[in-house]
């Protein structure tokens, strides 16, 4: 299956235009968001729509081919945070400034690490969102 504009527009609808791992909206990334292959090409996932989701591109680039991680407080390798199957706010929530992504679970605690999530960079972005009151994101 190729990835055609339609099938683009149907990811991007259901993950409400935001980044399934980081919660950016596209809107304020200033730049188109990219779909995600959550099962990467290189380890056999396929363009179809259940293995797509959006994604900024530091998302993305950090997760590269990474399906696990390993969870800094058990030190167990655990899977990654799957957008399209598990709810954000079971794995995730934010800090009571807004700026950081604060891991609830294992898997929530490996894909920030694994992916970056609290960056200086986009700390620091996120510091600006906040003041403007376009972050954190209502669900």
């Amino acid at each position: 299956m190729s990835i055609n504009k339609s099938l683009r527009q149907r990811v991007a609808e259901q993950a409400r235009y935001r980044c399934g791992y980081c919660q950016l909206l596209e809107l304020i990334s200033g730049i188109p968001l990219t779909l995600e292959h959550i099962i990467p090409k290189a380890k056999n996932g396929s363009d179809d729509e259940e293995n797509l989701w959006l994604s900024c591109r530091l998302c993305n680039e950090s997760k590269g081919t990474l399906t696990e991680s390993i969870d800094p407080d058990s030190r167990n390798l655990v899977t990654l945070f799957n957008p399209r199957t598990q709810h954000w706010g079971d794995h995730f929530s934010w800090s009571e400034n807004g700026l950081y992504v604060v891991g609830q679970t294992a898997i929530g605690r490996a894909t920030v690490v694994a992916l970056e999530l609290n960056h200086a960079f986009r700390v620091c972005s996120r510091a600006i969102w906040v003041e403007v009151g376009k972050h954190p994101p209502e669900d």
